[in-house]
């Protein structure tokens, strides 16, 4: 599939109708979500054939993208059942058979799971400080072959630190940076769109 066409498909998915700012609750859009999906199984492999989990997967656009590339199997974990709720819509209407978790990443119950590659945009921690690091601890406990994340630009060198030096990684690269385009979805939100510099990460665990 080239990434104009997946970008197509993820533009039609449905998002978040009332997005909860204490879950940091922001739609991937589809031109990361595609590029970074995209990247994973063209520039390394680790999406066609393998078993993918999407971290707090939201309303499932990343989990989408890795069915339609061809991913053997896929697992969405989210705590939010609304969002859950419209991920199944969105995997129905696309035909695809995709796995939907409520949970708490945190919970490692369902880690005898056999889990090659981890793609997320995880809550930045700009709410709950720290919770950026708490999903990329988990994502990194739990994939065997390779973790995709996205974090803010500013984080950088705070991002590259903790993962070699405490969560133990065998590499982390940034892939490439690209615009997160934030719509105006909460009250406090005083402009109608901001774009945010993300990181495209790449962990080796």
């Amino acid at each position: 599939m080239k990434l104009k066409q997946l970008e197509g498909y993820l533009g039609n998915l449905e998002q978040f109708p009332n997005p909860k700012i204490e879950l940091e609750q922001y739609p991937t859009g589809p031109h990361i979500a595609s590029r970074m999906v995209f990247t994973a199984e063209n520039s390394f492999g680790d999406i066609g054939g393998k078993v993918v989990a999407d971290y707090g997967c939201g309303c499932g656009t990343l989990s989408v993208a890795a069915a339609l590339l061809s991913a053997e199997y896929v697992m969405g974990i989210d705590i939010d059942p609304q969002s859950l709720e419209i991920a199944s819509l969105n995997a129905e209407d696309l035909e695809l058979d995709i796995n939907l978790i409520q949970s708490d990443i945190r919970n490692s119950a369902w880690r005898g799971s056999v889990v090659d590659t981890i793609i997320m945009n995880p809550p930045f921690g700009t709410r709950k400080k720290g919770a950026d690091m708490d999903f990329l601890f988990m994502a990194l406990k739990v994939a065997s072959q390779a973790v995709y994340s996205l974090h803010k630009t500013t984080t950088r060198e705070h991002v590259k630190r903790t993962a070699l030096r405490d969560f133990n990684t065998k590499s982390a690269e940034v892939l490439c940076e690209l615009r997160f385009d934030v719509p105006q979805l909460y009250k406090f939100h005083k402009k109608k769109e901001v774009d945010i510099a993300v990181d495209l990460w790449r962990f080796v665990p």
